[in-house]
């Protein structure tokens, strides 16, 4: 699809703006400034929710409905905290949502240790990063296993830390928990992890997970699609 050049030059020049301008922008109706923002944020919100959730299908989900609910009642938000601290923390209840919606009986905040495993496909992950090697790929393919086969109590944590490199304390923050809690939980996840792939873990979490490319993009174009459906006046 052809892009007329003075969008392509906004889009630029969008994507040079801090995350409070284009909150501002984003608020005037600017469909460019809503893009970025979802570009910008989608790799590590899909990650928060992929902690928590089972699948790709369903963190999908979550992460949509999140930005529907987020930049819907944009009037709310106020910048005591950043942006994406306050979506993070509107992605963390929908994907805790949408997890009890999949499994009603289950308690998401449980310190039970007795987790039955389950090994889940990624799809399209591979065609995502096109100049990995197969080794690579097939490394990272074990460490999303492994790490998925975690309870989400663990998961979250665990994700929140080594691929987005949080503190423990912010961990503490953002879930509201504890840091003596959180350490507990990267502990026992490690734990778990390590008597598997103890060998093939070092310096691969970097990439798992990945949410880039096409679905990123397709992400942006439902999300734009579904506020305009529900009456929020977009404009390029």
């Amino acid at each position: 699809m052809k892009v007329e050049p003075h969008l392509r030059h906004e889009a630029q020049a969008d994507a040079s703006k801090s995350e409070a301008e284009l909150v501002d922008a984003a608020r005037t109706g600017s469909e460019l400034a809503v893009r970025e923002l979802i570009r910008r944020l989608n790799p590590r919100l899909f990650r928060v929710a992929r902690g928590i959730v089972d699948s790709d299908a369903e963190a999908e989900e979550a992460l949509q409905e999140a930005y529907l609910s987020a930049f819907s009642k944009l009037e709310s938000f106020r910048e005591r905290a950043r942006f994406s601290t306050w979506i993070t923390r509107i992605v963390i209840n929908a994907s805790r949502m949408q997890r009890r919606q999949a499994r009603p009986a289950e308690e998401y905040d449980t310190v039970d240790e007795v987790n039955l495993p389950k090994v889940l496909a990624f799809p399209g992950q591979i065609s995502e990063l096109p100049e990995t090697t197969l080794g690579r790929t097939q490394l990272r393919g074990l460490l999303e296993t492994a790490v998925s086969e975690l309870p989400p109590y663990m998961r979250l944590p665990f994700l929140l830390r080594e691929t987005e490199g949080m503190s423990i304390l912010a961990i503490a923050r953002e879930l509201q928990i504890n840091p003596i809690t959180v350490k507990t939980r990267l502990y026992r996840a490690r734990r778990r992890l390590r008597s598997s792939i103890e060998q093939q873990v070092q310096g691969g979490f970097e990439a798992i997970f990945p949410f880039g490319g096409k679905r990123c993009a397709y992400m942006a174009r439902r999300v734009i699609d579904r506020l305009q459906a529900n009456g929020m006046g977009l404009s390029g």
